[in-house]
Parts: structure tokens; sequence; C-alpha cells
């Protein structure tokens, strides 16, 4: 197995003063941070992901704010892949897949914010691609949503959304069982 590590979206707009704060997105990055040195240290590869809104009426990840800059735990380095994305997927219209293979990578690690939407859709189109995955629950944030009459709480969605993923599309663990199998 060759993996390589993806950081989704872990940006300023998702922590405490931004556009669209997220629970727990302090915790998550400190552990996605722990996956991101580990990777590092190993000198394997990773990529980061940076959402960009450029839709009409988006109200945060837009262009030229602070709110979508990378967090300064998961900041990164010179000469690492930053991948810039439109949509939730993030393979859709980007250099994603062919950076991968390039990279010879066959595994993701998959760490990143919002654990219902970029999470998602990157994890399941991923699989879709051929690769396996590992996906860091605790390097992973979310808010909680509604629907219709209901609101469900960050907590719930986040576990529902793992709970979808784990077993066919990922291996969901927390970071550190992740860290010790890739990069121990």
């Amino acid at each position: 197995m060759k993996p390589a590590l993806i950081i989704i979206d872990i940006q300023n707009d998702y922590f405490p003063g931004g556009r669209m704060e997220l629970e727990g997105s302090p915790e998550a990055s400190l552990q996605a941070a722990r996956l991101l040195q580990g990777f590092r240290d190993q000198g394997l590869p990773l990529v980061h992901i940076q959402h960009v809104s450029n839709r009409p009426g988006a109200s945060f990840f837009l262009p030229d704010t602070e709110g979508v800059n990378i967090h300064a735990n998961v900041t990164p380095r010179a000469g690492e892949t930053v991948i810039q994305k439109h949509f939730p997927n993030s393979f859709r219209g980007t250099g994603l897949l062919e950076h991968l293979r390039a990279q010879g990578a066959d595994h993701l690690v998959i760490a990143g914010m919002m654990t219902h939407m970029c999470v998602d859709a990157t994890t399941r189109a991923a699989f879709d691609l051929g690769f396996s995955c590992s996906l860091a629950h605790d390097a992973c944030a979310t808010r909680a949503l509604a629907f219709g009459e209901q609101r469900v709480p960050a907590a719930q969605v986040h576990a529902a959304f793992l709970a979808a993923l784990n077993g066919l599309y990922a291996k969901v663990r927390d970071a550190a069982a992740i860290a010790a199998e890739f990069t121990g």
C-alpha cells in the first residue's frame, strides 16, 4: 500500500470567528496536524485541498479573504501540494486524481471539514476511483443541520456520516491509530 494524506478544507472560515464555524474545528485541526507531521516525517505524499467559493451568493471561502486561507494548524510548507477546488468533491474539476496517480498512491488517508459535505463527497469519489481509504474521524468536523422542523445536532450529523462511510468506502478510525499504521 502506498498512502497519501488528503487534508480537505481546514480553512479559517470554519473556526471561531469565521463565517461558517463548525463544532470541534480547533480540536479536529490538531488531529489533522498530527497526521500531517507524520506524513512529513516519513516523506510520504500529502495534498492540501483548499475550497474557494465561486458560486453566486456564496457567504464563506470567498476569494481574497482571511477566511479562505488554510488554517495555521495545518499550513502548507513550501513545496507541498495545494489544490484549489470549487465543488464538494475534491476530484471534480481539479488535478487531484492525476497528481495522486503520479505519486503512485493507492490508499488515501483523509482528514478535513465538513464531514457531511466535502469529506463525504471526496471519500465516496476516492472509493469509486479505485482508492482504499482511511478516514480519521477525530480529524474531521461538521455542524448541526436541519431537515424540515427537525434539528440534527453536529455530533449526530458527524456520527451518521461516519457510520455510512465506514466499511465499504473507508476504514474509519482515530488519527492516532491511522498514524501508527502509516507513519509509526
